[in-house]
C-alpha cells in the first residue's frame, strides 16, 4: 500500500512540474502595431515635401534675380551722379561675368558725358579711386553721349550708308538679308542694312571667311534682339580682331558712341540693351 501511495505522489509531483514549466515558457511577442506604422513611409508628408521642393526657386534663378536688382540699382546710381541736364538713356543692363559686380566712372561736361563701365570681383562704388588701377576692375565698355546744336549736325557724325547702292560682291547672310563686300588696303568689309542701321564687319583680306561668319552671327542675333531706334540713323562696325568695334547712333541732337568693347557680339548685346 505504501508503495502504491508513493507512486501516486510521484506522478502528481511530475504533472505539477510539467504544468509549471509550460506556463513559464516565454512567448515571442510580435511587433506592436504602432511600431510597424512608423517604419512605413508617410505618403502625406512625402507629398508635402515634394510640393515644397517644386515651389522653391532654383539657385540659378535666385542668382539672376539678385544680379538684375544689383545692376538696376547701379545704373540708377550712375545716372544720378552724372550731374547733367542731357536727356540720356542708359542700358537696362550689361553682360558681366558670373560672380562680378558692375561699377563705373563718370565724367560730365556742359554738352557731353562719358561713362566707363567696369566689372570687378568685389563691390566698388561709382567713381571709386581704385578703379584707376587696371588690376582692380576690367573695362566692359565706354559710352560717350554728346549734344550737338541741332539734329542735322548730329546726323553728320553718323557714317551711314546704303550698301546696296554702293555695290560690291553680294553675299547671303541668311534671313533674306544680303551683304555686300568691299576690300581695300588689306582689309575686307561685309556690310548690310537693317532699318535705319548700317552694319559692317571688318577682317583682313587673308581671312575673308571670318568676316562673313561674324556677319551671319550678327544677323542671327538681331533676329531676336532689337537695336535702339535711331533718329535718324545708326552705324555699327564689328571687328573680327576685337580691336576696333564701334557703334554710333543718333537721337535727335544727341549722338551715342559705344567703344572699348573687345567682343564684337558683346558690342551688339550692349547696344540692344538701350532699346526701351
Amino acid at each position: 500500500m505504501k508503495k502504491i501511495l508513493f507512486i501516486s505522489m510521484l506522478l502528481s509531483f511530475s504533472i505539477i512540474s510539467a504544468c509549471s514549466d509550460k506556463e513559464e515558457t516565454p512567448k515571442v511577442p510580435s511587433k506592436p502595431q504602432e511600431e510597424q506604422k512608423t517604419n512605413e513611409p508617410n505618403k502625406s508628408q512625402e507629398a508635402h515635401q515634394s510640393h515644397e521642393n517644386q515651389q522653391e526657386p532654383t539657385k540659378a534663378n535666385k542668382g539672376n534675380t539678385v544680379a538684375s536688382l544689383t545692376q538696376t540699382s547701379v545704373l540708377k546710381n550712375i545716372k544720378s551722379q552724372l550731374n547733367t541736364n542731357l536727356p540720356i538713356t542708359l542700358p537696362k543692363g550689361l553682360p558681366i561675368s558670373d560672380g562680378t559686380f558692375l561699377t563705373a566712372t563718370t565724367k560730365s561736361e556742359v554738352n557731353q558725358v562719358e561713362i566707363l563701365f567696369f566689372e570687378s570681383n568685389k563691390y566698388l562704388p561709382i567713381n571709386d579711386p581704385k578703379l584707376k588701377n587696371s588690376k582692380t576692375a576690367t573695362v566692359i565698355a565706354r559710352l560717350v553721349v554728346k549734344q550737338y546744336k541741332n539734329a542735322k549736325e548730329a546726323n553728320e557724325q553718323i557714317a551711314f550708308m546704303n550698301f546696296s547702292q554702293n555695290g560690291g560682291q553680294e553675299v547671303d547672310l541668311g534671313y533674306n538679308i544680303k551683304g555686300y563686300q568691299d576690300a581695300g588696303a588689306g582689309s575686307l568689309w561685309t556690310g548690310w542694312n537693317e532699318g535705319r542701321w548700317a552694319i559692317e564687319t571688318h577682317t583682313r583680306t587673308d581671312n575673308p571667311e571670318a568676316g562673313v561668319k561674324l556677319a551671319k552671327q550678327a544677323v542671327q542675333f538681331l533676329e531676336t534682339h532689337m537695336l535702339p531706334i535711331p533718329k535718324q540713323n545708326g552705324f555699327a562696325r564689328l571687328d573680327v580682331y576685337k580691336s576696333g568695334s564701334l557703334i554710333v547712333w543718333q537721337d535727335e541732337n544727341l549722338v551715342y558712341t559705344l567703344d572699348s568693347i573687345k567682343e564684337p557680339l558683346k558690342a551688339l548685346e550692349i547696344t540692344t540693351a538701350f532699346y526701351h
